[in-house]
């Protein structure tokens, strides 16, 4: 779909070294775009905001189309409220410091989270009609971020594309987060670790390879960039390939090629977690007419990864 002979536009990417960010900065360095990666201080307040006011202008000029894809976030599920208030104050004192500067029209991605915004709500698969209902601070403050960006955008005649994107996987994810379940299965494995599962193995949750979801991400966006200055777009990226944990378990075992030890856990935040998650996106259907990496194949991907780096 990315076929245009026009020069591809600045990029920042804020969040270039978490997972998504990675592999959108490949992504986007495939199409010759030149890309800033944003090194943002986050333990640091101030240094943060003058840090990303600084990564935002060096895109975001008066005679060139650019664009930000804004991929970071350090929170997940059990994450307190406390910690996503002050990455929303962070943000709002970089859009406020930056909304008046002069500059071309140009393109903005926010990654949100399928998983989180729609994990109280009943009747799967859900579209982008789906009146959303989060069950964790996680979820309400992806929300409120979706927010804060679409009042930015609308001032500043952005068009912003806000990405509910399905449960990631693949090679490259952060292990130190309490989140990817096929990493995390894998992981424990090679370490001699046993695995607890903390809801019921019929939960079921559409996986999305992260390869596959940074080519989404760009494509969407090349369609945003025929849209009218100040659009705002909500898309479901996701991959319509739904897994229960138990056929989770079972795809990790067969690429590992050896029974794992799986185990029954408690932990309160269980009860943030969405029982059904199938995604069915009715938003820009072209980016969703592809070819999907099957499940079986990314956690061969991801396991042979894990077990190249266990060996290292």
């Amino acid at each position: 779909m990315s076929d245009s002979v026009s020069p591809a536009p600045p990029t920042l990417v804020v969040g270039a070294g978490g997972f998504l960010g990675r592999a959108v900065s490949r992504a986007t360095s495939d199409t010759g775009a030149d890309v800033v990666a944003a090194a943002v201080p986050w333990s640091d307040p101030d240094a943060a905001v003058a840090a990303l006011v600084d990564a935002v202008r060096s895109v975001r000029r008066a005679e060139v189309a650019w664009r930000i894809l804004w991929c970071a976030g350090t929170g997940v599920v059990a994450t307190g409220a406390d910690v996503f208030a002050a990455e929303q104050d962070i943000l709002a004192r970089v859009l406020a410091a930056t909304v008046d500067d002069p500059a071309a029209p140009g393109s903005l991605f926010f990654a949100s989270s399928a998983g989180a915004v729609y994990a109280g709500c009943h009747g799967a698969p859900f579209s982008e009609d789906t009146e959303p209902a989060p069950l964790a601070p996680y979820g309400r403050a992806k929300l409120v971020v979706e927010q804060q960006f679409r009042d930015w955008a609308t001032t500043t005649g952005t068009r912003l594309l806000i990405g509910r994107i399905s449960n990631l996987y693949g090679p490259g994810a952060n292990l130190g987060k309490a989140q990817g379940l096929v990493s995390q299965l894998a992981l424990a494995h090679l370490e001699g670790r046993p695995s607890s599962i903390y809801v019921p193995m019929s939960t079921t949750r559409d996986y999305l390879y992260i390869d596959d979801a940074a080519a989404m991400v760009l494509d969407a966006l090349d369609l945003v960039d025929t849209h009218a200055p100040g659009t705002v777009t909500t898309k479901i990226l996701a991959s319509g390939q739904p897994a229960t944990i138990a056929e989770v378990v079972a795809t990790v075992q067969a690429a590992l090629g050896e029974p794992i030890d799986v185990r029954d856990g408690a932990d309160p935040s269980a009860t943030f977690q969405g029982s059904d998650l199938r995604f069915r996106s009715t938003v820009l259907p072209a980016v969703d007419d592809r070819t999907f990496l099957p499940f079986e194949a990314g956690v061969a991907r991801t396991v042979d990864s894990l077990r190249a780096a266990h060996r290292v």
